[in-house]
C-alpha cells in the first residue's frame, strides 16, 4: 500500500496502511503520530481521505475496512475514533474510488460495493459484474461512470451512484489488464500484457 500524505489542523502527516496496524508519522521528524490496528494481512489497496477520515482496507486474511478520524494520537485501536468498519467484499489488490460522498471497492473475483463514505451505510454491496472475471488493476472514475478493467480482457463501465448499474462491457480482443488504467486530457489509456490503447472520442463525434 503507498502511503498518504495529509494536512490536518495545520501539520502534515504521512499514513501507512500495512499488515495488522495502520499508522501515521510527521514526515519531518518520523515521530509516530497515530497508531490503529484491525486490518488483515497483506494491505495493498491505497488510503483514502475523506474529510477529516482516513479510510483504509484489507482483504486478504481477517479483511477490514476501517474509516478513522483525525485529530488524535496515540493508540487509536477500539476507540471512538473509529467512525465505522467494513469485512465483506474487501479488494485485496484494487485501490477504491471516492466520489461524491460514495465509496467504490472491487474484490479480486470481480464484485463491486458501493458504500456511504462517511457512514459506512450500504448503497450495494459485493454485485457481481457480467462475468466471472478477475481483477487486480485498480476502478477509475470519470464523468460520472466507474471504468473497471479486468484480466479477462474486458473493461466494463458501470454508472456512478447508489443503484448498481452495468453501462457497457467492452472487450479487447485475447489481452488482459492487471495495470490501472490511466485518464488525462480526455483519454483513457489501458495497458495490456503487450499493447497499450489510447481511447478518446472521435472529433467528428465530437463536432456533431
Amino acid at each position: 500500500s503507498p502511503p498518504l500524505a495529509v494536512t490536518h489542523g495545520g501539520k502534515k502527516q504521512l499514513v501507512v496502511s500495512a499488515s495488522k496496524r495502520t499508522r501515521s508519522y510527521d514526515p519531518v521528524s518520523g515521530k509516530l503520530i497515530w497508531e490503529c490496528g484491525g486490518l488483515g494481512s497483506n494491505v495493498i489497496p491505497a488510503p483514502v481521505l475523506f474529510g477529516d477520515t482516513i479510510i483504509v482496507m484489507s482483504g486478504h486474511r481477517d479483511p477490514n475496512l476501517q474509516a478513522i478520524r483525525l485529530g488524535r494520537t496515540g493508540d487509536l485501536t477500539g476507540t471512538d475514533a473509529i467512525v465505522w468498519t467494513n469485512d465483506r467484499g474487501n479488494s485485496y489488490s484494487a485501490s477504491p474510488v471516492l466520489h461524491e460522498n460514495r465509496l467504490y471497492f472491487a474484490s479480486d473475483n470481480g464484485l463491486l460495493s458501493c458504500l456511504n463514505a462517511r457512514t459506512g451505510e450500504i448503497h450495494y454491496r459485493q454485485q457481481r459484474l457480467p462475468k466471472p472475471y478477475t481483477l487486480k488493476s485498480s476502478p477509475v472514475g470519470a464523468n460520472g461512470k466507474l471504468y473497471v478493467a479486468t484480466e479477462n480482457g474486458d473493461v466494463v463501465v458501470v454508472k456512478m451512484g447508489e443503484q448498481y448499474e452495468v453501462l457497457a462491457t467492452n472487450t479487447l480482443g485475447d489481452d488482459m489488464f492487471i495495470a490501472t488504467p490511466a485518464i488525462a486530457g480526455g483519454s483513457l489509456y489501458l495497458r495490456g500484457q503487450d499493447t497499450l490503447y489510447c481511447i478518446r472520442q472521435s472529433a467528428a463525434t465530437s463536432a456533431a
